[in-house]
């Protein structure tokens, strides 16, 4: 069965949007708009990143088994979903959940600022995983 990928495809598009927008014009951003971009990059990053999980146990259960991911943590999801060619490193996206983590819990502007620096990074991984879960939507 198909994996309906337009909520995932929608949040990376607007994730990477934020994105590229801040890059392009952030240096004409007061800091109050540096601040506020930032921020909604941040909660760009929580929803794309909340998909690209949900969607990748999703897949591996319809297309490896349905009760492989039961009780497990989620590095052995990030294993499962390299294994199975839908993102390239388990390492990276470890390091994607631990700032997600961070999201609840920001209140310092350095754990705010890592977490963007995390954001932005993601965008690309996402679009990866986007692109890979893609090609192998619907297949046996």
């Amino acid at each position: 069965m198909a994996l309906n990928l337009v909520p995932l495809a929608r949040s990376i598009e607007v994730l990477r949007g934020s994105v590229e927008d801040n890059i392009l014009c952030g240096s004409n951003f007061t800091l109050r708009q540096q601040e506020t971009f930032r921020s909604g990059i941040i909660q760009n990053f929580e929803i794309a990143y909340e998909l690209c999980w949900k969607e990748m146990k999703r897949w591996i259960e319809e297309n490896v088994s349905p009760d492989i991911l039961l009780g497990v943590p989620r590095i052995e999801l990030f294993r499962q979903a390299a294994e199975n060619g839908l993102i390239d490193s388990v390492e990276k996206w470890m390091t994607f959940h631990q700032a997600r983590n961070c999201t609840s819990h920001i209140y310092s502007a350095d754990i705010a600022d890592e977490v963007y620096e995390a954001a932005v990074r993601f965008a690309s991984e996402a679009e990866s995983f986007l692109q890979n879960i893609t090609a192998r939507n619907g297949n046996d």
